[in-house]
């Protein structure tokens, strides 16, 4: 390999090692650590930045491209909600009713949501209508409750539209996150004066200055990253599953409402082709989960066994900190169960509960979305001047494509067997919890190894 080539180790000339001083303490490491996980991991970041800028700003995109479905003009006093339900489920003769979305506010649609054995199991066919009139406005498939817009958004950022496959990206890049933020933080405490760290040095110039900014803005913003990553990590598929297991060894899970049948009713249904030979009076329903404090924005979710409660549940709203839910019996009306979110919610799942809602956007509306778009732009900035230091870096002599080396090797070799011990001991922990980490961590090493024995001749 010619030291003009792109190289991932520093160069073992002997003269530009005599001319290195050796540094003392873990920061060489650090900052090789770094370089490495800016080089390499860098792009999936920047590809999770950039498409958690896209999903930030999905509602209000959605607002614009389905505002003739989802929003209304008052005229009087709303039909019953059944009523309502009546008209969506004759649009969709065929289709069996799944749940219902009353109306938020005045100006909001009634959404009725139907099985359609067309879409995957997670969707469902969402028929709108005007709550004033009865009138259909019209009907698209949703995920979860999510418009097209936001579904096919939610899984560019989860997976690139890759599925399963897809999701190692996202692992990669949460996992890799923190430790490329808290690195980067700590590098520059070391370099700067104290009174400096947050303010970037505007007399330098070239690689120094793009440092500066590099650095700053990455302090600015290293507590929502560190709260992104650690988010994040909860939906991966590999350190995800071990945080379930931890939530469930420790009951810090969200708590589930009960709707199985009680007091041996087993043949009531709902109106609008719900399995059952009874309808369902949905406003009578939701009246009665009113009474036990569960609130509108909310959603019913029908049963799908005769006998079994219909589900009602908050959904989110902007600054809205619970999803208390009741389960209420369709034949007798009464509340069969109830989540109350300030009593059965532990302090852990709470915190991931707002957690998650954040990190989605939800929690406090527009300014939640401007925070997380503002927050994936900045990230994008640090993450293009990081891939600018490397270029200023390189080499002013030779081809035109060589790139600047990584930071000076050697840290490991200078110190005891008990801090490699020790430096061992704690990669190996953090792969376990974090496997796509410890793996690339690991395979980041050994490419180190074979291109610094293959440098040395």
């Amino acid at each position: 390999m010619s030291s003009s080539s792109p190289s991932l180790s520093t160069p073992d000339d002997p003269a530009l090692a005599s001319s290195m001083p050796a540094q003392r303490g873990p920061l060489p490491l650090l900052r090789r650590l770094h370089f490495y996980a800016g080089v390499l991991v860098a792009p999936f970041i920047l590809i999770a930045a950039v498409t958690g800028a896209l999903y930030a700003v999905a509602p209000t995109v959605e607002r614009f491209v389905y505002g003739d479905i989802l929003s209304v003009t008052p005229a009087g006093d709303a039909l019953p909600l059944t009523a309502q339900a009546e008209a969506a489920g004759a649009a969709v003769p065929d289709l069996q009713m799944s749940g219902v979305r009353p109306a938020a506010d005045p100006h909001a649609a009634t959404r009725v949501m139907f099985t359609d054995p067309d879409l995957g199991e997670e969707f469902a066919r969402a028929v709108f209508v005007d709550p004033y009139s009865g009138r259909v406005l019209g009907q698209e498939p949703t995920w979860f409750g999510y418009l097209p817009v936001s579904t096919w958004l939610d899984g560019l950022h989860r997976h690139l539209q890759l599925g399963e496959p897809g999701r190692v990206y996202s692992e990669l890049a949460a996992s890799w996150l923190w430790v490329v933020a808290l690195g980067g933080a700590v590098l520059w405490w070391a370099r700067r004066r104290r009174s400096r760290l947050l303010l970037p040095d505007r007399s330098t110039t070239g690689r120094l200055r793009t440092l500066n900014w590099h650095a700053v803005v990455g302090l600015w913003i290293l507590p929502m990253l560190l709260f992104l990553s650690a988010t994040g990590i909860t939906w991966s598929t590999y350190a995800g599953e071990w945080v379930s297991d931890l939530r469930a060894h420790f009951a810090w899970e969200r708590p589930q409402l009960d709707t199985a049948a009680v007091g041996g009713h087993d043949d009531h249904g709902a109106s609008s082709g719900h399995r059952g030979d009874g309808p369902v009076d949905l406003d009578a329903v939701v009246r009665a989960a009113n009474g036990v404090g569960v609130d509108a924005p909310l959603e019913l979710t029908l049963p799908a066994t005769p006998g079994d409660s219909v589900g009602v549940t908050e959904i989110d709203e902007p600054y809205r900190l619970t999803t208390d839910a009741a389960a209420v019996d369709p034949a007798t009306l009464q509340v069969t169960s109830v989540v109350d979110y300030a009593r059965d919610y532990s302090t852990i799942a709470k915190l991931a509960d707002w957690g998650i809602r954040m990190h989605m956007g939800f929690l406090f509306g527009w300014l939640n979305q401007l925070l997380l778009f503002g927050i994936a732009v900045a990230l994008v900035t640090v993450i293009v001047r990081g891939y600018r230091m490397w270029w200023q870096r390189r080499p002013t002599r030779g081809t035109q494509w060589a790139v600047g080396r990584p930071p000076v090797r050697g840290f490991l070799r200078r110190q005891h067997p008990a801090v490699l011990g020790a430096l061992t001991v704690g990669a190996v922990a953090v792969g376990v919890v974090l496997p796509l980490l410890g793996i690339s961590l690991a395979a980041f090493l050994v490419l180190d190894a074979i291109v610094g024995r293959v440098r040395a001749g």
